[in-house]
């Protein structure tokens, strides 16, 4: 794989009741501490940002894998919740996937197959899994 390289700046004010604002060539978002560890809480923290990388990395590949199966999809969304304790770390996605109410038998089991795959081939998901974060998926298809 080719090398990526990413490039964040922030800019922070306020003490830890303050906040930053987090640039980056397509993002720009409020960061801060969050209220129970004495935080500000007036923007995203840092589990949020890396959830969200997770998530965003296993839609982005679910949603590659799907359209080079050339499957019929009307609508994809994905909820993720995300629990950290002192037994660990874990991160449930469910992912929805519609397809076209023409769509096979055949296609149905594609896109099964690819929420499985998806999460095989997610690199940030993977990074996780080697640093102990459990990361489950429970898909479902259906027709529209």
């Amino acid at each position: 794989m080719a090398e990526l390289k990413t490039n964040l700046n922030i800019v922070w004010n306020g003490g830890k009741t303050g906040k930053g604002t987090l640039t980056a060539d397509y993002l720009e978002t409020d960061v801060a501490i969050p209220t129970a560890l004495g935080g500000g809480g007036e923007g995203t923290d840092p589990k949020e940002l890396l959830v969200s990388s997770a998530t965003t990395c296993y839609i982005a590949t679910l949603t590659y894998m799907l359209e080079t199966r050339k499957l019929p999809v009307v609508e994809l969304t994905i909820n993720t919740e995300a629990s950290i304790s002192d037994k660990g770390f874990n991160i449930a996605h469910a992912p929805q996937i519609v397809l076209a109410a023409d769509a096979t038998e055949n296609h149905v089991q594609s896109a099964e197959r690819a929420i499985e795959g998806a999460d095989k081939g997610c690199e940030v998901g993977n990074l996780l899994k080697k640093a102990g974060v459990v990361i489950e998926v429970q898909g479902k298809v259906s027709l529209r």
